[in-house]
């Protein structure tokens, strides 16, 4: 049997093989475009209804134009299944990829020279895809590092992890960086800051990780003096790296206001205790705002493009930070994930404690 990147147990050049690639394709172009998760699901589903059957059913189906007599196949993937059986150069597919391609503008040379992502998310909380394929596609962007930062236990609604989960995923981390060297899956934690400025896992398991990104995803309408004090006590802790979408503001739909507090505080703090500031890129966060990108920049803080991606296709989302960063005159060697791995880690391992 050839070999299997299609994860169906079918091999790749057989009409199954190459259906579900095709449909993995469309879904890692959906995902990077912020398509609607319903319209993201319905490719999953074809991708089940393909397992199910053999390559003699699958192509006697194409031929009689019955793929969409299936449950779970409707015409924009049964197109995508039917080019890719008869292998031939698909519509529908090159539609999607060009529709949601992302590049950057004068952020090229930004783009170019980010080694890694350092915010990414996996089906060990709420991410879609396992640590293997977020690795081996970030690895296919180019990058040379990936953080894998999954919420801790305190963010339920994420199924975040607690210590005994942790661990057991630096363990499978520890198996796959010997299969992917050179390329490096770095271990991390996005931790909540909780309402007190208490970061939502111990010192000692925070001191194992290559990066951790503290964000604030709770009360996050509390007081501005309150919201400051937190923010501060977080970034100031050694073990933090990136202060996360600082605002918490969403853009996108019905939109959420950013959180209300003293940003030459917290940033002061940030370029005091070395903690990066995030630019994050997802579509519906886009944060921070360019003011205070700018305020931030002004305090010396140094910056980190991420994707926040919780999809192998949202790894391509970093394009839209680095045409922010250009935009505000951010230079690379401002930007942590422009740093070669081994400087990066002793850059986190060195925060000052007061």
């Amino acid at each position: 049997m050839a070999d299997d990147p299609t994860g169906t147990g079918a091999p790749a050049g057989t009409a199954t093989g190459r259906a579900d690639a095709a449909l993995r394709r469309a879904v890692h172009y959906l995902d990077r475009g912020a398509a609607p998760s319903g319209k993201v699901r319905a490719f999953g589903r074809a991708r089940t209804v393909v397992a199910g059957l053999g390559d003699e059913e699958l192509e006697r189906r194409v031929r009689t134009g019955t793929l969409t007599d299936l449950d779970g196949i409707g015409p924009s993937t049964g197109s995508v299944i039917a080019d890719a059986v008869c292998d031939r150069p698909g519509g529908y597919l090159e539609r999607l990829a060009a529709s949601t391609a992302q590049r950057a503008t004068v952020g090229e040379p930004v783009r170019a020279a980010l080694r890694g992502d350092l915010h990414s998310h996996t089906t060990w909380s709420d991410g879609g895809e396992t640590v293997a394929a977020m690795a081996t596609t970030a690895r296919d962007l180019g990058h040379e590092y990936l953080a894998v930062t999954d919420h801790s236990a305190r963010l339920t609604v994420a199924h975040g992890l607690d210590e005994e989960r942790l661990a057991r995923q630096l363990d499978e981390i520890a198996v796959l960086n010997q299969e992917l060297a050179p390329f490096r899956i770095l271990t991390g934690m996005e931790v909540d800051i909780l309402e007190d400025g208490r970061l939502d896992l111990s010192a000692d398991m925070l001191a194992r990780l290559d990066v951790v990104v503290a964000s604030v995803h709770s009360k996050l309408s509390m007081d501005a003096r309150e919201m400051t004090r937190r923010m501060v006590l977080a970034v100031a802790d050694p073990n933090v790296d990136v202060l996360g979408h600082c605002t918490g503001r969403k853009v996108t739909g019905r939109g959420r206001a950013p959180s209300r507090f003293d940003a030459d505080v917290v940033f002061a703090a940030c370029a005091r205790f070395g903690t990066a500031v995030e630019i994050n890129c997802r579509p519906e966060r886009q944060d921070p705002p360019g003011e205070l990108l700018d305020l931030a920049i002004d305090w010396g803080c140094d910056v980190a493009i991420d994707t926040d991606a919780h999809a192998p296709g949202q790894l391509e989302w970093q394009p839209w930070g680095c045409d922010l960063a250009a935009e505000h005159g951010i230079e690379p060697a401002r930007i942590i994930n422009t740093w070669p791995v081994d400087e990066l880690l002793s850059w986190a391992s060195a925060h000052p404690t007061s």
